[in-house]
């Protein structure tokens, strides 16, 4: 079993399924041109076994993972520069617990900012109940689609009370180095 499968469990790092991908992303943003060194064929064992351990950390996802990861579908590892890698996939439904910015923070997180307090807790923002250290999506007042996923700094209780600093550390937006990736063959 690859360090990607064994690794799935791992709230420390960013383990995501968005615009189709399942990643492992670092504190910096990703790029293509300096990130990527190559790709791999996955076993189907070792498929079978990442799609169980999606399934053990996201238990509510059962009724979808098929959309998420066909079974019929190879998987493909993405690997990049620093020990991260990304598994390719195939659709998006949401899977993740999502946090709703304000519009006036739809400039800044599309620019790669963090997401403060006060924009999770102004009119127009809402929360989903999250301990810290969750993954979220990051959703915008007025928009249909995720704009970033990312992981709480604290509680969405903390944001509510404390409602100064971070609440969300941005890890990948709309547009950036991931996102705008070409189809891998």
């Amino acid at each position: 079993m690859n360090d990607f499968a064994n690794n799935c469990h791992d709230l420390g790092t960013l383990w995501h399924i968005f615009k189709g991908q399942a990643t492992k992303v670092t504190a910096h943003r990703f790029d293509e041109k300096e990130n990527i060194s190559g790709f791999q064929q996955l076993k189907t064992s070792v498929q079978k076994g990442i799609r169980s351990k999606i399934l053990e950390q996201y238990p509510y996802i059962e009724n979808c993972i098929n959309d998420v990861l066909p079974k019929k579908e190879p998987f493909r590892l993405m690997k990049c520069h620093e020990h991260i890698e990304v598994l390719v996939g195939a659709n998006d439904p949401y899977i993740l617990p999502w946090q709703q910015v304000d519009k006036g923070a739809i400039r800044f997180v599309l620019s790669g900012a963090n997401i403060m307090c006060p924009g999770l807790t102004s009119p127009g923002a809402r929360m989903t109940p999250c301990p810290k250290g969750a993954i979220v999506a990051i959703m915008a007042e007025g928009k249909q689609h995720a704009l970033a996923v990312g992981i709480t700094s604290m509680s969405t209780a903390d944001i509510q009370s404390v409602n100064k600093g971070i609440g969300v550390e941005n890890y990948h937006y709309l547009n950036d180095g991931l996102w705008i990736l070409k189809p891998m063959k």
